[in-house]
C-alpha cells in the first residue's frame, strides 16, 4: 500500500477536494498533492494533521481495516482483534516519536517493503 492513494482514496470517498483539505490541515495544496502522487513521504505529526481533517483514527491512514463504503480499495484478510490493537498501539507510540526518527523508520519501512 502507498500512503499517498490511500490518504487520496480516504479524501475521495469523502468527497473532500485539496483545496478543502488545505483550509483544514493548514498544508498547501501543492504539499498534499505531491503527497498523493507519492513525491513526497509525510512525517508522521503531518499523518496526524490529515487524519484529523479527514476525521478518521491516524492508524486508518495504514491499514484497509474499517474501510468507508464505495472505497473499492482491495480488503486484507480480517486481523484478529489483538492484531488492531498492537495497530494502534504502534499507530500511538509512533506519533511519540521525534520526527528525524519517524523519518528514519519511513525509510526503513520502504527498504523493506521493496525486498
Amino acid at each position: 500500500m502507498i500512503i499517498g492513494e490511500r490518504l487520496r482514496a480516504i479524501r475521495e470517498s469523502k468527497n473532500l477536494s485539496q483545496g478543502d483539505l488545505e483550509k483544514r490541515t493548514g498544508l498547501l495544496r501543492c504539499y498534499l498533492s505531491r503527497v498523493e502522487c507519492g513525491h513526497t513521504v509525510p512525517s508522521l505529526e503531518t499523518m496526524q494533521k490529515w487524519a484529523k481533517a479527514l476525521d478518521v483514527p491516524l492508524y486508518q491512514l495504514f491499514t484497509e481495516l474499517d474501510e468507508p463504503e464505495g472505497l473499492n480499495l482491495p480488503r486484507a484478510k480480517r486481523p484478529s482483534p489483538k492484531v488492531n490493537r498492537v495497530t494502534r498501539t504502534v499507530s500511538a507510540l509512533i506519533s511519540k516519536m521525534k520526527e528525524r526518527d519517524q523519518v528514519l523508520l519511513v525509510a526503513m519501512a520502504r527498504k523493506l517493503a521493496r525486498q
